[in-house]
């Protein structure tokens, strides 16, 4: 969607007799619904007065066509200023520029990622020219009349209020691959960018472009479906064993048909393989030429998939992110702009109030916005009192949306060695569901021992991983995160005094990526980095928040040594309910791991009530 557009003479002039904001503004409010911010409005002001010099200097003809605040079609995302028309050799292109009014800014150590002020404090943001670069990209994989009517994008962010240093950081040498794809422009180069505009665009004859671009549908590529296609191949996290190879060909014949409003819900507890089957209904829906996106609520969930899927390249990274996007961004969204959502961990989904996310209901924003979605649920795995994700909302609202539902379960065992009796146990034993297992598993099938202090547990999982195994520390919600200065994992947080024991909580630099990062097995990770995530061996700390009554033969929370504020918000006096969501944490970290799992309690009560229930069928390690 478009909210302005113009021929570049009609810009000119609109700007000249101060226009151009409150044009923007009608417009936006009669193609949106809703007023803009003040800061949006003041930022059309500024920038707008920028780039009306920098096109009427380029000499570029006057019936180029021009797009301000181009919405991305299936996302959130604007584009701040588009021009389009036909080079010197008559071929048709169009120049996405992202405007920034920043004056400094800092590099940072993650990827694409720099430091600026933003709203009246510094925050990490995307650098410019990925930004620049990744709305680009959007538009050569997914808008079929851009690659399909030879369309030639380009792109360049333009900082009009920023004069360069030396060195300047935001060219430091991270950065140098994605401005080679968007070039960066700052205050003194504005006679270059006049010179780029002329290069692609100076011939004119634009504004009918704005029509193809802005009617594209929205269908993935060749180019595109290659691309995944080829991470797929060979890519052994990946593939689809026995029962996961049926629940993919069930979803992919629902999916293909197309007739009529459907809703999958896939069932399964951890380890059943919910993530890569997902994952591969991702690449086989998108080779279908299906408008395709993977949902997840956790930001880290698929920021790691993302990284499995594309090793480690960066440009190839950055366009696979294209199709993740996170569960609250479907608020505004048509009804059946995609052809095909799949959302994995949907037990995660969001209501009303949740942090940062605007709407009421992060099922029916999905279901809405589909013609086919897909749940990948377990019930067991809701940890915060905001989780609505479950079958009978998910049911409820595709009724209301009158979506033909579909239930799928997964029962084999891909994780814990295939030990479907340890996974039992975790639930008894957490007095999650009664099961035929209090008296434990096969031991033989699945490393699983209770150790006497953090130490130990550490020690194995530092060996594993020398051993060449995937192995990680984590811990629940029990002690503190500290909110400045541990970028790098520098503040050790989680302290066991009486161990003399201490070890930071995952640092934010790699807090999306823990689980797969070098670094990661110097920190603990919490059950927001690791949820949906596999290891070969896993070390858990189950710290103070969970307790064992001795003489009353009951678990039970302590609401004071539970450090989540959010996570138990009005709970303060519904102690079952915060028991269970407790019990839920502990059974996503102990079920983490594919070969074996590493404990220590806090509670030395709960130590022991843990290694009674082993020895009633062998002995345990301490």
């Amino acid at each position: 969607m478009i909210v302005y557009s113009s021929s570049v003479k009609q810009f000119k002039e609109d700007v000249a007799e101060n226009l151009i904001a409150p044009n923007i503004e009608t417009a936006y409010i009669n193609k949106l619904g809703k007023r803009p911010a003040q800061s949006e409005w003041r930022a059309w002001n500024n920038s707008m007065q920028f780039m009306e010099k920098v096109v009427r200097n380029s000499k570029i003809a006057d019936d180029c066509g021009v797009l301000i605040e181009y919405t991305i079609p299936s996302t959130s995302k604007r584009i701040d200023f588009v021009v389009a028309g036909h080079d010197q050799d008559s071929k048709k292109n169009f120049i996405i520029v992202e405007l920034k009014q920043w004056e400094t800014a800092e590099a940072s150590a993650k990827e694409d990622i720099v430091r600026t002020f933003i709203n009246g404090a510094p925050r990490e943001t995307t650098h410019p020219s990925y930004q620049a670069w990744s709305y680009r990209q959007f538009m050569y994989d997914l808008n079929e009349n851009v690659y399909t009517n030879e369309i030639k994008g380009h792109s360049v962010a333009f900082l009009h209020n920023y004069r360069s240093k030396n060195p300047e950081p935001l060219r430091s040498g991270q950065y140098q691959k994605v401005i080679a794809e968007a070039p960066l422009f700052f205050a003194e180069e504005t006679r270059k960018l006049q010179e780029f505009l002329f290069k692609y665009v100076g011939k004119g004859d634009g504004v009918n472009l704005l029509y193809e671009i802005e009617n594209g549908r929205i269908v993935p590529s060749k180019s595109l479906i290659d691309h995944i296609d080829g991470l797929f191949q060979g890519n052994s996290d990946f593939v689809l064993l026995d029962e996961q190879k049926v629940a993919y060909e069930t979803i992919m014949s629902y999916a293909k048909k197309q007739d009529h409003k459907v809703t999958v819900i896939v069932k399964g507890g951890p380890g059943t393989g919910k993530s890569v089957i997902s994952m591969n209904a991702l690449g086989g829906l998108l080779k279908e030429r299906l408008n395709t996106v993977f949902v997840a609520p956790n930001a880290s969930f698929r920021n790691v998939m993302v990284e499995m899927l594309a090793k480690n390249r960066t440009l190839s990274k950055a366009r696979t992110k294209n199709l993740f996007l996170g569960s609250g961004s479907f608020v505004n969204s048509r009804e059946n702009e995609f052809d095909v959502l799949i959302i994995d961990e949907a037990h995660r989904l969001k209501g009303k109030g949740t942090y940062m996310y605007k709407g009421v209901n992060q099922v029916e924003d999905i279901i809405k916005s589909s013609k086919v979605n897909v749940f990948f649920i377990d019930e067991h795995q809701k940890i915060r009192p905001n989780d609505i994700g479950t079958v009978e909302e998910i049911k409820k609202h595709a009724k209301e949306k009158k979506s033909i539902i579909y239930e799928y379960e997964l029962h084999a065992q891909f994780r814990c060695s295939g030990s479907d009796g340890y996974l039992n146990w975790i639930d008894d034993v957490l007095r999650i569901r009664d099961t035929g297992n209090f008296y434990g598993w096969d031991r033989d099938a699945f490393d699983f021992r209770i150790l006497s202090s953090p130490h130990d547990v550490y020690s194995h999982i530092r060996q594993k991983q020398k051993e060449g195994f995937k192995a990680r520390m984590t811990a629940g919600f029990a002690w503190a995160w500290s909110t400045e200065g541990n970028s790098n994992g520098q503040v050790e947080d989680v302290i066991i005094p009486e161990h003399n024991f201490f070890m930071p909580w995952n640092g934010k630099a790699i807090q999306s990526t823990w689980a797969i990062h070098p670094d990661g097995i110097n920190q603990v990770g919490c059950v927001h980095t690791t949820q949906g995530l596999e290891f070969d061996y896993v070390g858990v700390i189950i710290g103070n928040d969970l307790k064992y009554d001795a003489t009353n033969f009951r678990l039970f929370a302590d609401y004071s040594e539970y450090k989540d504020t959010a996570g138990k918000k009005g709970l303060k006096s519904k102690p079952e309910e915060l028991t269970k969501l407790i019990s839920n944490i502990y059974k996503v970290l102990l079920t983490r791991g594919m070969k074996g799992c590493y404990v220590y309690c806090c509670n030395a009560e709960l130590s022991q009530f843990l290694s009674q229930r082993l020895n009633l069928n062998g002995s345990v390690n301490f």
